[in-house]
């Protein structure tokens, strides 16, 4: 049964492994979000490297990403011992629950009534970039003058043209504008991976924290690259939605360990995908 197991994880990586390459700071931000992101919530080097290396991550790849992060503002480190802990900033822990919302919604979005702004001034422009930078939903940008927004407008939108929208209508074009085809791809690629996946063998919690976080932060890429709309905006072949259900039946077979069985965790043979050789590392 155990080997079973350890087959089957092991397929799984390889099915999610993102081909076109991963950025190692974006994964370390990811595992960061889903299983580190309370205050004072904090990972060894060595638990980190045991979680990301399985993931065909070199430990130097670690390290320097982990560099850029501290320079960035986006994680800080603290020595205990002969190793270093890591932790999310203020800042980190902020742009981490700006998003986790998104990352984490299992329904679609089913909202009616909308609001659309025009701006025809430098003022009102300003105005858009404001609000378009408050979160991923207060603002969907269709272009440089437009936007498009859930419920009511607010008030004091001076030098804007406000009109209360309730859609019947999306054009193909606009479809295509907020559902790019890269993105379509990329949605149906991580659908098609996840297809044979579920459910899950009981596996370890160093196993269960590699998969949530490979599971994580491809399914990241792709909610945080589309704006939240119902399903009258999608396009005919979005994959979105039956992603979204595989994504969350798959983390819910998955549930997170705790930071301290990861300390504790022996490390994991690491698959090359190049090669589709493992080596193991410490």
């Amino acid at each position: 049964m155990e080997t079973e197991a350890h087959e089957w994880f092991s397929a799984a990586i390889g099915a999610l492994a993102d081909q076109q390459g991963q950025r190692v700071w974006s994964v370390i931000i990811s595992f960061l979000g889903d299983m580190a992101q309370g205050e004072g919530a904090g990972i060894s080097s060595a638990a980190l490297t045991r979680v990301i290396t399985p993931l065909g991550i070199k430990p130097e790849a670690i390290r320097v990403a982990l560099h850029r992060l501290r320079k960035d503002g986006w994680t800080e480190s603290e020595r205990r011992g002969r190793g270093s802990v890591h932790f999310l900033t203020p800042h980190g822990r902020a742009q981490s629950a700006l998003v986790t919302p998104r990352i984490y919604c299992r329904t679609a979005c089913t909202t009616l009534d909308w609001h659309v702004l025009i701006a025809g001034t430098p003022s009102g422009l300003e105005l858009l970039d404001a609000l378009a930078d408050q979160s991923q939903d207060s603002l969907i940008r269709v272009n440089r003058q437009t936007g498009l927004a859930p419920g009511p407008a607010p008030d004091s939108m001076a030098d804007m043209l406000v009109l209360d929208a309730r859609v019947t209508e999306v054009p193909d074009w606009l479809r295509d504008l907020l559902y790019p085809r890269a993105l379509h791809h990329g949605c149906a690629a991580l659908d098609a991976a996840l297809q044979p996946l579920a459910p899950p063998p009981p596996l370890d919690p160093l196993r269960r924290a590699c998969l949530r976080t490979l599971i994580v932060h491809r399914w990241r890429r792709i909610v945080l690259r589309h704006p939240r709309l119902p399903e009258r905006f999608h396009p005919a072949d979005w994959t979105g939605e039956s992603c979204r259900q595989k994504v969350f039946a798959l983390l819910d077979a998955l549930p997170q360990p705790s930071l301290t069985e990861l300390e504790h965790a022996e490390a994991l043979p690491v698959m090359d995908f190049t090669t589709d050789k493992t080596v193991t590392t410490s």
